[in-house]
């Protein structure tokens, strides 16, 4: 009876450091440095579109339009 007692707080013990070390194992962050985590931040964003440069037009319209009143004023001023 003692040596059944003795063989299932074993198992349990093992169950349970088993389930520990799986516990731990859970907390472990995938980068060594930050430098690692800020650069997997930039590629997934960079999949995902968030970086994509939209190109508008409204610099070059104002520059136009501030042109043809600096052309305005020296030609009628």
């Amino acid at each position: 009876m003692d040596s059944t007692r003795r063989r299932n707080s074993q198992a349990a013990l093992t169950s349970l450091e088993a389930a520990a070390a799986s516990a731990r194992g859970g907390f472990a962050c995938r980068f060594s440095t930050s430098e690692e985590f800020e650069m997997a931040l930039i590629m997934e964003r960079r999949a995902q579109g968030r970086y994509d440069q939209r190109k508008t037009r409204w610099p070059a319209i104002m520059f136009v339009g501030g042109a043809l009143m600096a052309g305005a004023v020296v030609l009628f001023g």
